[in-house]
């Protein structure tokens, strides 16, 4: 059980969670930046991180009367990004994105700008040749400066393996540079 009195955001949390709309609205200002952060390094896409930032803005709403206090909010908080994200790309496998590219070929919808492109690029270069499970320790100990155990909590698997995870990307990069 985590101690949310060193939480900065105890008061606020205790306040959202028992149901303060001021307070959870606080929360969210304070946190949506990490929240489209998070997202765009998982997905590597404006359009997405909009739109999985929005989601979970919203879950939020139903989610946070059962913040348990067992981890950090901001911990808990990048979970549910990472689960919202997961989530994004499973159902994107299991349409195969055809439904995106009709959609964009109907007009529906645009297709990815420069800015997305550009942007992305170097996000991509360096974590792009990563599998999945690095990938995933990479962004969340490194782009969101969590710790090893938090990242672990958020993948479930112990905290060995993610200081594992991070020193097995250590030695790959280096080895390419």
């Amino acid at each position: 059980m985590a101690d949310i009195g060193d939480d900065p955001d105890s008061d606020l949390l205790a306040a959202a969670v028992a149901g303060d709309r001021d307070a959870f609205g606080a929360l969210l200002q304070r946190h949506y930046n990490r929240i489209h952060g998070l997202a765009w390094q998982l997905t590597g896409s404006r359009a997405d991180a909009d739109d999985i930032a929005q989601d979970v803005c919203c879950t939020l709403v139903e989610k946070i009367a059962g913040f348990r206090g067992e981890a950090r909010f901001t911990t808990w908080l990048c979970g549910i990004v990472f689960n919202a994200c997961r989530d994004l790309r499973r159902r994107r496998r299991s349409f195969g994105g055809f439904t995106d590219r009709l959609a964009i070929l109907a007009g529906l919808a645009r297709g990815p700008d420069g800015r997305d492109l550009h942007d992305a690029m170097w996000l991509k270069s360096a974590i792009a040749r990563l599998k999945p499970a690095y990938r995933e320790a990479v962004v969340l100990v490194a782009g969101q400066q969590l710790t090893h155990g938090e990242a672990a909590e958020i993948l479930g698997v112990a905290e060995s393996t993610i200081s594992w995870r991070m020193h097995e990307v250590r030695r790959m990069l280096s080895a390419e540079g």
